[in-house]
């Protein structure tokens, strides 16, 4: 059986799927590619290619699906970690606040 030390109220799945972001605070709204690292009830693992991005950013996950069983993903989320991986890269832990 697997131990359950981080104390979550919900268990991460792994998914290392490529993801698409879009910052929903930009006029522009630029979008930034990803790698969803994990994904549980409430929130995401997300590794971009950038060193940082602001706590509580606002952003729009997608994540196609490669199955026609298998539905899209498409959340509203908030930044509300963000850890450097390396010089140019970050992960960043997110809040799920809706999901569509």
């Amino acid at each position: 059986m697997l131990a359950y030390d981080d104390k979550r109220n919900f268990y991460r799945m792994m998914v290392n799927s490529p993801c698409e972001l879009s910052l929903l605070d930009d006029p522009a709204q630029r979008t930034i590619p990803a790698i969803c690292k994990d994904i549980s009830a409430t929130g995401m693992s997300l590794e971009i290619e950038q060193p940082a991005m602001e706590i509580g950013t606002l952003l729009d996950v997608s994540i196609e699906s490669n199955s026609d069983q298998i539905p899209s993903l498409s959340a509203k989320a908030k930044v509300l970690r963000c850890t450097a991986e390396t010089e140019n890269s970050c992960l960043l832990g997110v809040e799920i606040s809706e999901m569509k």
